[in-house]
């Protein structure tokens, strides 16, 4: 068996090589686009976008925001890792965002943004997306596009299966990737199977802003739980997690986690776990993890440790938990708008095998059980199995669906992206992409509600497609027009990091709720200054306090003395311009952090440590006006022996 598996990768492996060597010829590249396809994804000077795009940033933990169907990138939204450009993790407004129970981790892997829905539509309010590495889940407001929001998931690692939304927003999920001893302890890795579990965090949403806490946490056999989406409709109250490594095996997983013929799709029945829980089940368990939140009033963000969370076991519950055999090595796990049918894509499949959400129910219901694992129940395949998509292609990853009873599925060995019909299950177009998909996205196609205009293919490999830029090319996005019978390549565009999933909504959910400043008079910053006759510089011991306000084109105040080497400066400043888009930067020579940029209204941070004499210039580094240059300021720096008093000034001299 190993033998065999061996030779299948190596067959895969070539295959891979050869679509990329096959896809990148002339011949390939040449009559791919219509004369006239530039008119459809031009949007003329001053007019705005259709959809919003927002692109995981992988390995740089960030997410990116694009506009549809120009490909133009508009904001990188930092998240999980430190940001220069707007001192996020820098500023010591934002640190915070950034505690772990194992400390400030200012990076990670941000992988599946999901959008907020109502009643199983889009609503556009807040987009959530995981951290893989340091598991979290993180809060993005869209009417700032900034990360108000970061909880830790304990009892979790490779938080994969993440972040997806319940059809009311009712739940967001955080499913470990990797099992693990829970709770933690000094184990020998050979003990893995039996010993180790999976946690399936389920975290409860507050209707009114929100925000999250974890709710309960079900721990699973430990399998290696890849993807997961809500049920909708129909399947309401359900979540599907794809599985893989059901072996249990804990080294060389690509052989021998390859043993088995199928691994499981684990359908697991919220609704009930949540009345079992709501009811007084579950055990508390101690633990420790971060739950940091900032606020738009104080402009500041706080970090609070939790000690416990809840935690279930599934035989604990009958009819709460269920396995649905799925060909080997399933990633994507993907739900239609209609709720009825569940898709795994077996990776080292040849078919793609639809489930069916009825089927289930009726097995569930006559107990057409094929065994147990760990004493949840196995369903039969062929009584859950809806239908199958007859060798569609190479490599199956993700599905999503265009609302018109149509699937796309992409196909990461054959480079592919293939239409097909829900319930006939036949191939209706295919069309290549350049080169190795990975995940697609169609506006609301993981809604009840898909606005089937475009799909966007996300590329691991682009190659030949842009200018060199040394060893490390840049990962790729391309936009298909589906809104006809055959699907058509429009557009590619480079992107951030490397995309793993996107969320898209129509531009008129956010656009008009988009905030445009913060007011003054709600500013509640402890050191806001909000007039220049509110400026001072305090000293508390070798920590100096200075009050500044910024507006065009000075600083107040301007000119500082009385600053000693060894001294630690707290610049707080306020940007007290009430118009839109006129943000303040500040950077001083010699910080070490970073500069700050300041939104209309907004108070910020940031700490300045001088460990050399002299005068020292501040300046503005966002250009602000005509006078731009004109905005910057002194602070002199004396001996750390020195008694020359503190003194500022703005427009006059310093006595």
């Amino acid at each position: 068996m190993k033998t065999l598996i061996k030779s299948t990768i190596t067959v895969l492996c070539a295959l891979v090589a050869l679509t990329s060597c096959n896809n990148s010829t002339k011949d390939s590249k040449s009559g791919v686009l219509a004369s006239n396809v530039a008119e459809k994804v031009y949007v003329a000077p001053g007019e705005h976008d259709e959809f919003y795009a927002f692109i995981s940033g992988g390995f740089s933990g960030q997410l990116s925001v694009y506009g549809l169907p120009s490909g133009r990138l508009f904001k990188v939204i930092p998240v999980f890792s430190q940001d220069a450009e707007k001192a996020y993790g820098y500023n010591e407004e934002t640190i915070p965002m950034l505690n772990t129970s194992h400390g400030f981790v200012p990076w990670d892997d941000s992988h599946h943004p999901d959008i907020s829905q109502t009643k199983g539509e889009l609503d556009g309010r807040y987009i959530y997306i995981n951290a893989n590495n340091t598991p979290r889940i993180a809060k993005i407001d869209l009417t700032t596009f900034e990360t108000t929001e970061i909880i830790e998931i304990p009892n979790s690692a490779g938080n994969h299966s993440s972040s997806f939304v319940t059809e009311n927003t009712e739940y967001v999920v955080a499913g470990t990737r990797f099992s693990v001893p829970i709770p933690q302890k000094d184990m020998s890795i050979k003990d893995y199977k039996g010993n180790f579990k999976g946690a399936l965090s389920f975290l409860k949403i507050n209707p009114d802003n929100g925000e999250m806490a974890i709710k309960f946490q079900i721990l699973m056999p430990g399998f290696n739980y890849d993807l997961s989406h809500p049920g909708r409709g129909k399947s309401h109250g359900w979540f599907f997690f794809t599985t893989y490594n059901t072996e249990e095996a804990n080294s060389l997983l690509e052989v021998n986690a390859s043993q088995n013929d199928k691994d499981f799709i684990a359908a697991i029945n919220w609704k009930k776990i949540e009345e079992y829980v709501n009811n007084g089940g579950g055990t508390k368990m101690p633990t420790n993890y971060a739950h940091n939140l900032y606020s738009d009033e104080t402009h500041s963000a706080t970090s609070t440790m939790i000690n416990e969370v809840l935690t279930v076991n599934p035989i604990d519950i009958p009819g709460a938990v269920f396995f649905l055999p799925t060909p080997k090595s399933p990633h994507g796990c993907d739900v239609d708008p209609t709720g009825e049918y569940i898709v795994g894509n077996g990776k080292l499949s040849a078919n793609l095998t639809v489930h069916s959400f009825t089927k289930m129910q009726d097995a569930i219901a006559n107990k057409k059980y094929d065994g147990e694992a760990y004493g949840i129940p196995i369903l039969k395949f062929e009584d859950v199995l809806a239908g199958s998509v007859e060798q569609p292609g190479l490599g199956p990853l993700h599905t999503e669906f265009d609302g018109k009873g149509n699937a796309y599925t992409t196909f990461f060995i054959s480079s592919e992206v293939v239409k097909w019909k829900l319930g006939t299950w036949e191939v209706i177009d295919r069309k290549p992409t350049y080169y190795s998909v990975g995940h697609l996205m169609i506006p609301g196609g993981n809604s009840a509600k898909p606005f089937g205009k475009y799909v966007l293919a996300m590329n691991k490999i682009t190659k030949d497609r842009y200018l060199p830029t040394g060893p490390e090319v840049t990962q790729s996005a391309q936009l298909y027009d589906i809104s006809g019978d055959k699907m058509e390549l429009l557009l590619d565009f480079p992107t951030i990091g490397e995309p793993h999933y996107a969320a898209g909504c129509p531009a008129s959910l956010i656009e008009a709720n988009s905030k445009k400043l913060y007011k003054l008079e709600e500013n509640k910053h402890p050191y806001a200054a909000k007039s220049d006759a509110d400026t001072k510089v305090v000293r508390n011991g070798k920590e100096v306090h200075i009050q500044m306000t910024m507006i065009r084109s000075h600083f107040s105040p301007d000119n500082i003395e009385g600053i000693k080497v060894g001294d630690k400066v707290y610049f707080h400043v306020t940007n007290l311009e009430q118009d839109y888009d006129v943000p303040h930067g500040i950077a001083m020579i010699g910080a070490n952090t970073s500069e700050l940029l300041i939104m209309p209204g907004q108070t910020e941070t940031f700490i300045w440590e001088p460990k050399q004499v002299g005068v020292w210039p501040f300046y503005c580094t966002d250009f602000c006006s005509a006078l731009h240059q004109e905005m910057q300021g002194y602070v002199r720096v004396s001996p750390a022996s020195s008694t020359l008093p503190l003194s500022w000034s703005l427009g006059e001299d310093i006595e």
